[in-house]
């Protein structure tokens, strides 16, 4: 207890004392009371400091706290260390919720924004919590599905906010977790709300504290076990939208906060709750004042729920260890995939490609509905239109090898260059690029992102292999590799220069400003990477099964697993430059190849080509006439499909 209480004083007195910091930065103490007691008019700057600064660290301080009671109870109700609104994907429900709100329906969002968010928040939830169901609640399943709920509404929300440019900055601005006030409205709203709240928890305080025991006991003592994890899971889900919808997303603060008070000692589900609700609110406020010194140092103002999202990459890999779980994954159904595939079922592939590459040419969208280009009309689309085909057929291939080599180099059937976190580091590379050249070019662009993803993937796969981690938590790990970089490029992404449109650009990813020596040039990559990929695979036919068999059958592992990264993270970089980081098609093409029977390695690679190339010509077709006259993002459109189908692979029954 006298730690946990020590902990409180240093941590408050770090944080008043940034306040104080920044609040003398920007006007000096002399000024801070002598008009406003007087009664005299304010002046611009006093008007902010009482309007704007003090308000801003009010509402830190109270939402922090929020978010540190909703992780509180859902790491409580689902005996899950990293259970919180972000990593359950309700903070992503409720983005999503105000974003098609604002654009669709802008006076519902002033009239019941806070209904919005509630809608949002627990239709996400709802979909979590069933996914979790059918794995009995199993911790990595939970999260895994959790984060794959987050980036389906995080596709759709920047899909939506893209394709409305006149709304485009302050929707960005506010999907960061700006925490920027004009007046005290809001840290009221939310302090009432914290208050009520707090009471609620502690009513629930004595039953949740039974179930972390054991069901049984606590049914045998009388509690009721689905009602009070309903209503602690309501009111974890009612604080945490409330946040959303007053700040935008502010990631990791509630996953954080209990693992703070455990830290001081704290132990006990009543004292767990206050404590992890104080813990939560002086990590936002002191994080806050961090990011207002940055501000006033070097000038760049990034959102504060942005910088908090870089705790949950480093978190995780932290608890990842830590982790128990019930039941293995095993592949998408439970069982051993057998068989191989003949020759004849790859050629009908080739087919659809060739067909879906014809429609991609020769359909067409107006006003009016859907019609086929005449000849003449082909003649002058054609240009425009070649170039985004060839580079679809190139990127979808390079991303289906990549997905197919990681499978097999992790013996991970869920793995792939979106879900390990490599196509984040290949983003992380663009974005240095862009920051340390003043006019890079397509080559320096293409050269940051492969050595970015390349990076990333040794990372993700030695931290799995010194932990000794089972695919099921490598996976993981990516994930969190995967949120870490998120946070990165959504903090360089909220500054608003030239730069911030080039990531935009970047993140969603799209085909219609292809120049045909940038496809020709995927094409060349494409083809140098399936024919390097041919040459190792037999190394990839025994990678799966394990050091001591491929040391006896003298592979070289050293050499084998780095020449895989070094293809992964080749064929990753060049296929993100097109379509961003979130498309899924590395996942889904090796799956489909492994369950239309293409066991063997060499087999697979070629089928996962061939299926992650239709599934981009497919994507590419649908993104751009689905929505006309906008067009959705191309890489974005395609998350939209891999995502879920991702969560229910993970999520089934074995």
């Amino acid at each position: 207890m006298i730690r946990s209480v020590a902990c409180i004083i240093v941590a408050s007195f770090v944080a008043v004392a940034l306040q104080l910091y920044n609040a003398t930065t920007f006007l000096p103490f002399s000024e801070w009371v002598s008009s406003g007691l007087a009664g005299d008019e304010l002046t611009t700057k006093q008007i902010i400091f009482y309007y704007s600064l003090l308000p801003r660290g009010a509402i830190a301080l109270v939402a922090g706290a929020m978010l540190g009671l909703a992780g509180a109870l859902f790491q409580q109700i689902f005996r899950n260390p990293i259970a919180d609104s972000s990593t359950l994907g309700i903070s992503a429900g409720s983005q999503l919720a105000i974003v098609s709100a604002t654009l669709f329906a802008p006076t519902l969002v002033d009239e019941a924004r806070i209904s919005v968010a509630l809608v949002g928040g627990a239709l996400a939830a709802s979909a979590v919590f069933y996914l979790g169901w059918r794995r009995r609640f199993d911790p990595v399943a939970m999260v895994i599905a959790g984060m794959l709920v987050s980036i389906t509404a995080s596709a759709v929300a920047a899909a939506l906010t893209i394709s409305q440019g006149e709304y485009l900055m302050s929707l960005v601005t506010w999907n960061g977790g700006s925490l920027s006030q004009q007046d005290w409205a809001p840290s009221i709203h939310l302090a009432l709300a914290l208050a009520a709240a707090l009471v609620v928890a502690l009513v629930l305080a004595r039953p949740l504290q039974l179930l972390s025991l054991d069901n049984q006991f606590a049914g045998a003592l009388g509690v009721n076990v689905v009602h009070v994890r309903v209503a602690a899971a309501a009111l974890g889900v009612s604080v945490s939208a409330l946040v959303s919808a007053e700040v935008g997303l502010v990631g990791f603060v509630g996953l954080a906060a209990p693992h703070i008070a455990r830290g001081c000692g704290v132990r006990g589900a009543r004292v767990m709750l206050v404590s992890s609700t104080v813990a939560g609110g002086l990590l936002l406020w002191i994080c806050d004042g961090f990011v207002q010194v940055a501000a006033s140092s070097i000038g760049e103002n990034f959102p504060t729920g942005a910088i908090t999202g870089m705790l949950g990459g480093p978190l995780l890999l932290w608890l990842l260890p830590r982790i128990r779980y019930a039941t293995p994954i095993r592949d998408a159904s439970g069982q051993q995939i057998v068989g191989n595939a003949s020759c004849h079922l790859l050629l009908t592939a080739g087919a659809c490609v060739s067909f879906i590459a014809i429609a991609s040419l020769f359909v067409a969208r107006e006003q009016h509905g859907w019609f086929l280009l005449s000849i003449a009309d082909l003649r002058q689309v054609l240009p425009m239109r070649w170039p985004r085909i060839v580079a679809a057929v190139a990127a979808g291939g390079l991303l289906g090898i990549s997905g197919a080599v990681l499978q097999r180099l992790t013996s991970n059937p869920l793995a792939g260059p979106e879900v390990l976190g490599v196509s984040g580091g290949a983003g992380i590379g663009f974005a240095v690029v862009l920051t340390l050249l003043a006019t890079p070019t397509q080559a320096d662009i293409f050269l940051g992102s492969v050595i970015g993803a390349a990076i990333t993937t040794i990372i993700v796969i030695a931290y799995g292999g010194r932990r000794r981690l089972e695919p099921e938590r490598l996976l993981l790990a990516g994930v969190a590799t995967s949120s870490l970089t998120s946070a990165i490029l959504g903090a360089l992404l909220a500054i608003g220069d030239q730069r911030s449109w080039q990531i935009l650009n970047w993140l969603a990813g799209s085909g219609a400003s292809v120049e045909a020596s940038a496809a020709l040039s995927l094409v060349g990559i494409s083809a140098a990477v399936l024919s390097c990929v041919l040459l190792i695979s037999r190394w990839l036919m025994l990678l799966p099964l394990g050091v001591s068999l491929n040391t006896a059958l003298g592979v070289p592992l050293r050499s084998a697993r780095m020449l895989a990264i070094g293809l992964a993270a080749l064929s990753t970089g060049a296929a993100s430059l097109l379509v961003g980081p979130l498309s899924f098609i590395g996942l889904l093409a090796p799956h489909i190849a492994a369950r239309a029977g293409f066991s063997k390695a060499r087999n697979q690679v070629i089928a996962s080509f061939v299926f992650g190339s239709a599934l981009m010509l497919g994507a590419d077709l649908g993104a751009r006439n689905l929505t006309f006259p906008y067009e959705l993002p191309l890489g974005l459109f395609a998350a939209l499909i891999g995502a879920p189908y991702l969560a229910y692979l993970v999520t089934r029954r074995v």
